[in-house]
């Protein structure tokens, strides 16, 4: 008996498609989106997290390698000063990647309880790039700063 006929697609061409299909499948999810943000669209996505409010320089120190070796573990270490008392400290500290697919990398949220607003951690780098930390205060107030790290190997599918 020769193979199943359904709906005009034989076992062997089912299969042969169905092959077909995972192959297509796996191509497109090796090749890297070579699509980054922008300026344009990191600011957006700072205002989306702070509104229309005016940052301020100051307050805040990013510890980051001038060169990172390794785009895949680019070490980080924020801190914001602030008395972390009931009156004045730390809310928020959001941490952007300019040239990265998505510019969000984290953040972080902080009570008078933590005693300081401080933050170490290890974050993709797909390439050289500008890495900004905005803060957010109990008062109202944002502060933002930026480092630039050079990446000399891509983490983002670079």
């Amino acid at each position: 008996m020769k193979g199943r006929d359904y709906q005009g697609l034989s076992r062997r061409g089912f299969l042969a498609a169905a092959g077909g299909g995972a192959v297509l499948a796996a191509t497109i999810t090796i090749v890297p989106l070579d699509a980054n943000a922008d300026m344009a669209s990191t600011k957006k996505a700072i205002a989306k997290i702070i509104g229309d409010k005016e940052t301020q320089s100051g307050r805040i120190t990013i510890k980051a390698p001038q060169i990172a070796e390794n785009g895949r573990v680019v070490p980080l270490t924020m801190m914001v000063d602030s008395p972390m008392t009931e009156s004045d400290y730390v809310k928020s500290l959001h941490v952007f990647v300019q040239n990265n697919p998505n510019p969000e990398i984290a953040s972080f949220h902080f009570t008078p309880e933590c005693g300081e607003a401080h933050v170490s951690f290890r974050c993709r780098m797909g390439q050289t790039s500008p890495v900004i930390a905005v803060a957010e205060m109990s008062d109202g107030s944002v502060y933002q700063t930026d480092v630039n790290v050079k990446v000399t190997i891509g983490g983002c599918g670079g």
